[in-house]
Formats: C-alpha cells, structure tokens, sequence
C-alpha cells in the first residue's frame, strides 16, 4: 500500500476563514501542537508578505520540530524576472523547509485573471520553481483551480503540471480551489493525470464548497494523490477546506494506511478542540469523529443496544480517536439510559426501582415545560441528586431585588443594572448589592459576592456564555424563554438551564444551578 503524507495549512489556509485571526504566539503553539500529534508537513503561512508570518518564521528559525515547515508564495509577476521578485527572494530566505509556490492551472483564470498568454503562465511558473529548485530548496507547487481547468480546455492544465515538474518541483497539489467537483469528477481527472507522469508525486487540495471536501479527498487517494492537505477541523475560507480531523481517522482506521500520526489517533479529539480553543472559534460538536455528539445517543433503543453491542450504533470504537459515548437524556430516552445516569450516582440503585421510573417521567414533564438537558448537564445531574434525596443546600435565598440602568448611549454607569440579594447559610445571614454590565451580569456578581463568605472557592468561576430562546414566539414579549449558561473556574466548564415567562426568572434558576453545581462538586 503506497506511503501518504498529511500535509496541513490549518495556519495558512485555515487562517483565510472568517473571524479567524490567528496572532504569532497562537501560530506557534499551534505548530507546536500539531508537530507533537506527527503531522508530516505544516503550511505556518507568507512569510514573504503577511509580517506576523515573517516574524514566526524568524522564531521557527532555530526550533527542532518532527514536521517539515512550509512557506506559502505566488510565482512571479507576469512580465517580471523571478530573480528579480522580492516575494521569492525573502521567501527563499526564511529559514522553512520547503515552499509551496501556487499558479493558475485554469485557463480562464490565466487570461481573465492575470491577463496574460498560456506561454506567459508557463514561463512565470518555471523561473519560480526553478528559483527554488536551484537553491536546494523543495518545491510544492500548487496548481490552483485545476479541476476547473481540466473541464474547460485540460492541456492548459496538463502543460501547467509538466512546466511545474520539468523545474524540478517535488510534488504537485492538484487543487478544486472552488469547491465545486463531485468525488467522481475528482477521482476521474486525478487518475488520468497521474497516468500522463508516471512515477511523479501528486497531492490533492479540496474545498468544501459543495459539501464534499472530504469525499473529493478520498477519491483522489484511491486515484493515487499520496500527497493529502486539509486543515483541522475544515477551517478556511469560505465553506473551508477538507478536515484532517475527518480525513486522518478514515485513512487510518477505514482506508487501512499507516500515517506518521496514525500512532497518536487518540489524541486527535482533544488536538482538534485545542485548535478550536487558539483560532477562537466555537465547536461544532457534530464534527464526526471529534465531536461531543458524534457518539452520542438520544432514542432509548439506540442506547439499549449500544450498551449490548457498541457497533449497532458506533462505526468506531469513540476512544480510538480520543472521544467517549454519551447517553442524552431527553423525551426519547428510555428507562435504561435513565438509569445508567442515576447508577453512576448512587451504585446501589436497582433498575426496577420505582425512582428510576419516577425520574423519567420528571424529566419528560421537564421538556414538556421547554427544559431540554442536553447541552445542560450540570442541571440534569442536579436534578438526578434531587430525585435521589441528595442534593444538598448550600444557601436560603431571603430577598432578591434587581433594579435596572436607564438605557444611555452617553454614559455607561446611568446604564448598569444592579442587584440586591440577602441569603442564609447555616443559620447566619449575608446581604449585599453589586452593580453589572445588565440584569444578569449584576445577578451573578451579588450572588457570588454574598456566597464568597461561607464558600471562598466561589471566586474561581464565572460565566463565559449566555444564550437565550424563545420557545413560543406567537407569544410575543410573554412568551416563554429558555436560558442557558456556560460558566467555568478556569479548568471545567459546565451548562445549566431555566425555563420561565420571565427571562430574569430563566436567568436566576441557570445562575443558580451553575453556583450549586460548583459547589456539589467541590464543597
């Protein structure tokens, strides 16, 4: 079975999606990372163009890394000498093992885009990888919209190839810069091309435009491209790029290939949410592979069988790659699902006993309200305490008042809203009022800072999200609402849910159980 290299731009490409805006120390933690998982080759960025890039380069300078560091460049400008473009010269300069050099492989794209001749196109190509190549330095060159130009006039595209191979580049990356073939089209174009260059390496480069990135991908392997690029998680512009954290697990587990990385499979969940953590960016929990749901289970069937035999319901064994099974609790679930929640916190519970079967219709009574636990797990297992008589009271709310800010676009301070609150603990009382950025963030902080006598650890947490539903619209401004709150102590994070007419009513009992969720697990 032939050798394939993973070839990520999640730094270069991946950094063209929008919002991501990836600083120097970010690039460098992330090559850091995604060396230590034996990536074969990161694309770190322009160095030539891009000063951040450049300055990472010149930190990457003198680092011992596994993975071979790429720098990205375009070829020369139509009309200009390649030993005379500054673009080159400083890439060349930069310290990476190789470079990738892209040019236009479409020939629409060659006369509409750089206005210019297919002779023009070849010579600009040639002298930027001949620049390279005569400096003993590797050459990736891409070939930028060649699915395209394959369908619209294909030896403009196969010349480009030749031109790229006759300089002496290493590989070339046939790219579907648009996003827009079908896995057949891709698989078809691709093994054509490589029977015109026997024995030449050839990457593939997919977008996702369509949907079919990933797909694209596979069948340009089966093609056999040997040279396979992506970014972690799909990041890109636009729709993005393939996802190496879809590609790598099928390679290895379903396709059968020995990667570098192959070895270090289950670390890919959490590699894939550290870089979601650096590009600042949510994540989607339905990755496949990576996500919190992609082995997660909702139907009381499903649940039933998995426990009896995981493959019914699981392509793969979740911890291969670094993630677990999770049993949703919800309308759909079954008494077994409730009751492996309820076993893991109090062992001793049968599953005939009558509070299993009493729980579950509190839970669909719950979601007849609008109460919906799964993406609120600190509530749910706070409700699973209460059913089993064990959910402890840390605190008697006495008084509550909330007295909101007139809104001001001129001062900020007439704006904010503020919250008196006085509380018992063990008999001895605490009143106190703390001012917010609005009704909720004023909620939060008098609350903590009224619990912060009797329960010091309080200080560690604070909520990091705020999402707010309206679950009848026809409603109107009395409608109900469901609050959910994410809050964190800097190590976890949890998720709570409150259900009312009253969005402040909604807020206060999530705030409340994010408080007694942390102090369950603490105190």
């Amino acid at each position: 079975m032939k050798q394939l290299e993973i070839f990520d731009t999640t730094l270069r490409d991946g950094a063209q999606a929008s919002g991501i805006s990836f600083s120097v120390s970010d690039k460098h933690k992330l090559i850091s990372l995604i060396d230590c998982f034996g990536i074969d080759c990161i694309e770190a960025g322009n160095p030539a163009y891009n000063p951040k890039d450049g300055e990472l380069f010149e930190l990457l300078r003198n680092e011992k890394r596994k993975s071979r560091l790429c720098a990205f460049v375009s070829t020369c400008k139509v009309g200009e000498a390649a030993e005379q473009d500054e673009g080159l010269r400083k890439t060349a300069e930069c310290g990476a093992d190789c470079v990738s050099v892209v040019g236009k492989a479409s020939y629409t794209h060659i006369k509409k885009i750089l206005k210019t001749g297919r002779r023009e196109n070849l010579r600009i190509i040639t002298e930027s990888v001949r620049y390279f190549t005569a400096r003993n330095i590797p050459v990736i060159f891409y070939a930028e919209h060649f699915f395209d130009g394959c369908k619209e006039m294909p030896q403009t595209a196969f010349d480009v190839v030749g031109a790229a191979f006759e300089a002496g580049a290493d590989s070339v990356v046939l790219c579907d810069t648009n996003g827009g073939s079908l896995p057949a089209e891709v698989g078809g174009i691709t093994r054509d091309t490589l029977s015109r260059f026997p024995g030449k390496k050839f990457g593939i480069h997919c977008h996702n435009d369509s949907g079919l990135a990933v797909a694209c991908t596979l069948s340009a392997v089966e093609a056999g491209a040997t040279q396979i690029h992506g970014t972690f998680l799909g990041l890109g512009e636009r729709c993005g790029n393939a996802s190496l954290s879809t590609l790598i697990p099928i390679l290895t587990l379903k396709m059968g290939y020995s990667l570098v990385c192959s070895e270090n499979l289950p670390r890919l969940t959490s590699l894939s949410r550290d870089i979601a953590d650096l590009a600042n960016t949510s994540f989607d929990e339905r990755q496949p592979f990576v996500g919190s749901l992609a082995f997660s289970h909702k139907a009381g069937m499903h649940i039933d069988a998995v426990k009896k035999l995981p493959g019914s319901f699981e392509h793969i064994d979740p911890a291969t790659v670094g993630n677990e099974r999770k049993n949703v609790i919800g309308e759909f679930s079954g008494k077994s699902a409730i009751f492996e929640k309820m076993h893991s916190l109090e062992p001793t519970l049968e599953k005939n006993s009558p509070v299993v079967s009493n729980f579950l219709k509190d839970i669909k009574a719950h979601e007849k309200e609008g109460y919906f636990y799964e993406n609120a797990d600190a509530s749910l297992k706070l409700e699973i305490l209460r059913s089993l008589g064990k959910r402890r009271s840390f605190f008697r709310l006495l008084t509550f008042k909330l007295v909101l800010g007139e809104p001001n676009i001129t001062n900020a301070e007439a704006a904010k809203a503020s919250a008196l609150i006085k509380i018992e603990v063990n008999g001895t009382e605490e009143i106190t009022a703390a001012e917010g950025n609005g009704p909720v963030n004023a909620m939060d902080n008098a609350l903590r800072k009224a619990l912060k006598r009797f329960y010091p650890a309080i200080e560690n947490i604070k909520l990091v999200d705020y999402k707010v539903r309206v679950l009848d619209s026809a409603g109107a401004t009395g409608a109900k609402v469901r609050v959910l709150i994410e809050t964190s102590d800097g190590r976890t994070s949890w998720h709570t849910v409150g259900v009312s007419t009253d969005i402040m009513e909604a807020s206060w009992k999530a705030l409340i159980d994010s408080v007694e969720y942390f102090l369950t697990e603490k105190v």
